[in-house]
Order: C-alpha cells, then structure tokens, then sequence
C-alpha cells in the first residue's frame, strides 16, 4: 500500500471509492478522471488534517496485534479509552494506522 493511500481505507474513503467505482460503470466519468479524484482526495485529507485538527486525545487499552510494514504502523487495540479536554469515550476494539507525515509529501 502506498503511504499516500492510507485515506482511501476510511469509511469516507472506500464510499468516495465505490460511487467512483459506479460512476466508470454508468460511464459518467473516465477511469482516468476517477484516479484523478482519488489523489486529490488524499491530498486534500492530508492538507485538512495538518492545517485544521488542533485538539489532542490520549488513548489507553490492551495492544492486541501491532505491525510495522512500509514505513506505516498498525495497532490493534481492544478496550480502548479515548480521552480528551471534553470527553471520553470506550471503543471495544479499534485499528490505528500511522505514519511519518514528511513521507506524505514525497
């Protein structure tokens, strides 16, 4: 997986993918177009995230599985808590995908 591809595996990423998918199907884009929309969503994610998110969350839980594969981390985690300034918030398991952000930009 490219490193500038990791946007595409959110929820909001694979639903971009698959009306993409349907819009080649029914003709009304170009293949070459959908790859098009695709880059500059990653992009776009990139530029929101460094630019906009300014709050801060800790996240306490049992490590189940972690990996390090591509310059991109993976960890699994089962009851997690995630703490921040106004809430928190338990998740029975959850999958944290991270990377260095210069790579981002290569």
């Amino acid at each position: 997986m490219a490193t500038f591809e990791l946007y595409r595996r959110s929820t909001i990423g694979m639903c971009l993918t698959d009306t993409l998918d349907e819009m080649v199907q029914n003709g009304t884009l170009t293949p070459d177009l959908a790859i098009q929309v695709l880059v500059q969503f990653d992009k776009s994610m990139t530029e929101a995230l460094e630019t906009q998110v300014k709050s801060k969350v800790s996240i306490k839980g049992h490590l189940h599985t972690y990996r390090f594969c591509d310059n991109v981390w993976t960890f699994i985690l089962q009851d997690a808590l995630f703490k921040s300034e106004e809430c928190q918030e338990t998740v029975g398991q959850v999958k944290i995908v991270a990377c260095d952000s210069k790579l981002l930009s290569q």
